[in-house]
């Protein structure tokens, strides 16, 4: 059980959620692939893998090479602020690209939604160690909603995400020492401010 419950952890990690969401997006709402080719969006994609999952977790592999965190899961709150930061940095840094590229508001929306989901995450990891993975899923399943209300298109995934996302916690639940409140802040917190950018159309 717990080596399932590692290997869901696993493959839904939140460094995987921005390109999860991004490719989503595209294949959900026909406004936003309209205005990139398809070769386009495979770079794109390329390009958002690289700075949100790529470049984090080679970092993260430093740190923990370095003795900056003692395991991967970095299982103490206060390990959580210098990867924290790093992968705040490559958001940014993905965001600055999407600025220069001809999107759909609804994207930069959508990655200023992410973007906030990880301050947040910051800022509460000061005190608390709110679930980074509930709060990446928590915001897939706040764009899926948010699409489907600005643009109409499909929720169908939406009930799909939702049990997931209730599987996703009860594996963390079982291989970490998070409390139902952290995986529920986690997860409001990514729904949140996914949704919310999403519906006010907020971005920088």
């Amino acid at each position: 059980m717990r080596k399932a419950a590692h290997a869901l952890s696993l493959a839904l990690h939140p460094v995987w959620m921005p390109t999860v969401a991004l490719a989503l997006a595209l294949a959900l709402d026909p406004l936003l692939a309209m205005m990139i080719p398809e070769r386009g969006r495979h770079m794109l994609l390329g390009m958002i893998f690289l700075m949100t999952a790529v470049f984090p977790i080679t970092s993260t592999l430093l740190m923990l090479r370095s003795g900056a965190v003692s395991a991967l899961a970095m299982p103490r709150r206060q390990e959580r602020t210098a990867p924290y930061v790093v992968t705040l940095v490559y958001f940014a840094m993905a965001y600055y690209l999407l600025r220069r590229t001809p999107l759909h508001p609804a994207v930069l929306a959508l990655f200023t939604g992410i973007l906030l989901s990880t301050v947040g995450l910051l800022l509460l990891g000061i005190r608390w160690k709110v679930s980074a993975h509930m709060a990446g899923i928590g915001g897939v399943v706040g764009m899926v909603i948010g699409l489907g209300m600005l643009h109409g298109s499909s929720t169908a995934l939406v009930p799909v995400l939702f049990v997931l996302a209730g599987v996703l916690g009860s594996a963390r639940l079982l291989v970490t020492d998070h409390t139902w409140g952290e995986m529920a802040t986690g997860m409001a917190l990514g729904f949140a401010t996914t949704l919310g950018c999403l519906l006010f159309g907020v971005y920088f």
